[in-house]
């Protein structure tokens, strides 16, 4: 009798409010139970139980008592089990709200949380992270809200230049929660689509419904949040979805390519909000961490490619990530394509745009400063009298580099090695190019040197 008094009263409300609040706010509504003369309906979120409450709780309690004048009062429950299609509910309900004058609150069945946010990459993940210096205690941090139910600090914000991890990152912490604890619900998507949402939601005058469905889900994460500054109504609501979430304990991860406090055009209330948790910067890569990547990808693709190729493009390719694993994609592909070996030359070829930067004027300084490194000895070296073959060895490379890349003289450049004679650079050009005939890995590495320097 009860579930065909509510139908009755549900045909009078949405006659009386339309179709679309009935889809946002009432059709979610299930009969509980009914007791001692008060009837007990569920929602499946606080959220909506409150809005239903507030705004249509006097009218329920109105519609049922003229309907069965011995129902008193209607209660609302949430209750997470709670499903209009399938008229069901859990026996044991939380957060009651009671509608003796006032009393409900509802929001529409929101969209599979899929549906609202981006898609994920596959490729995205921890295991295909690779950690040095300059992303560790970002990664530890991602690493920690991915595998706690709940964290010390709230928001994690993770910033850092261009193509330097932060969405691999956001992608990794939204694929560990899927595989290991599928019942949180996870919306990933970028500060762009929040805006182009809120914007349709605005239009099409159902804000609520665009409230619940970013206000129920257990982790938000929000990618590239710097777009939203200066936009001020969108700031405005992910302001007050922010402080809605953490608020219920729910995590928010934000991502950006500045510090909160460096945001141009961002409110002060919403800076204070995204410094108030942890953040975790994603430094410039280091060689090492450059060519740990690069080993990282060669091996996912099942491709060999030579150490020196590697080396080359560690060293070429430090702008950022994403830069570097294409020119590995595209050396890769140019080889499989036209059947030719990866090789230095191959390799130059085919990134000839992207190294065409460095047709500046080499200095003898870059020259010793790029030697010393990859002969791992000390700058200082270069022009010390030190005559053992571990330094003198990288000073005849430097010596012999300064002679084909710069149009210094012998004198010029033996002045710049500790004030030697030019009789001690002929002798190291001399030299070099005898090792290098007889020498194949030693050629090998002078020819890397020089490319790296080149360009």
């Amino acid at each position: 009798m009860i579930n065909s008094q509510w139908e009755r009263i549900a045909g009078r409300l949405r006659d009386e409010v339309g179709d679309a609040a009935w889809r946002s706010w009432l059709r979610p509504v299930v009969v509980h139970s009914l007791k001692d003369g008060a009837v007990r309906l569920a929602l499946p979120t606080r959220f909506m139980r409150d809005w239903v409450a507030t705004h249509y709780g006097e009218r329920l309690r109105a519609l049922w008592g003229a309907e069965d004048p011995s129902i008193r009062a209607v209660d609302i429950v949430v209750d997470a089990g709670a499903t209009a299609a399938g008229k069901t509910a859990l026996a044991k309900p939380t957060l009651v709200a009671s509608s003796a004058p006032a009393a409900i609150a509802a929001s529409p069945a929101a969209p599979e949380v899929e549906e609202l946010g981006a898609q994920l990459d596959q490729r995205l993940t921890f295991k295909n992270f690779v950690v040095g210096k300059p992303n560790e205690f970002a990664y530890a941090a991602a690493r920690r809200v991915a595998e706690a139910a709940q964290v010390s600090f709230n928001p994690l914000f993770l910033y850092g230049g261009v193509g330097l991890g932060k969405t691999h990152l956001m992608h990794a912490i939204a694929w560990h929660i899927r595989e290991h604890d599928p019942s949180r619900r996870v919306l990933y998507l970028s500060a762009e689509k929040f805006m182009y949402r809120f914007i349709r939601a605005l239009r099409s005058q159902d804000t609520m419904s665009f409230k619940e469905q970013f206000r129920s889900v257990d982790v938000l994460m929000v990618d590239d949040v710097q777009f939203i500054a200066g936009k001020d109504a969108t700031q405005e609501e992910f302001f007050h979805t922010f402080n809605a979430l953490v608020d219920q304990g729910r995590q928010i991860v934000i991502s950006a390519d500045k510090s909160p406090s460096d945001l141009e055009g961002m409110e002060e209330r919403l800076k204070s909000r995204l410094n108030s948790g942890l953040v975790a910067d994603l430094h410039a890569t280091t060689y090492e961490l450059r060519l740990g990547i690069l080993e990282s990808k060669a091996e996912q693709m099942g491709v060999p490619v030579p150490p020196k190729v590697m080396e080359f493009l560690a060293h070429k390719i430090a702008s950022n990530v994403r830069e570097l694993e294409g020119a590995l994609n595209r050396v890769v592909a140019h080889s499989q394509l036209v059947g030719r070996a990866i090789t230095l030359e191959t390799t130059q070829e085919v990134l000839h745009d992207l190294l065409r930067a460095s047709d500046r004027r080499i200095t003898i300084e870059e020259i010793q400063k790029r030697v010393a490194e990859h002969f791992n000895i000390k700058l200082a070296e270069m022009g010390s009298a030190r005559r053992s073959r571990q330094v003198a060895r990288p000073r005849q490379v430097a010596m012999y580099l300064a002679k084909q890349l710069t149009s210094r003289s012998l004198p010029e450049i033996g002045r710049k090695f500790g004030g030697r004679d030019h009789t001690t650079v002929m002798h190291a050009v001399k030299k070099v190019e005898e090792l290098k005939a007889s020498d194949q890995n030693f050629s090998e590495d002078v020819d890397l040197l020089r490319r790296m320097l080149q360009g």
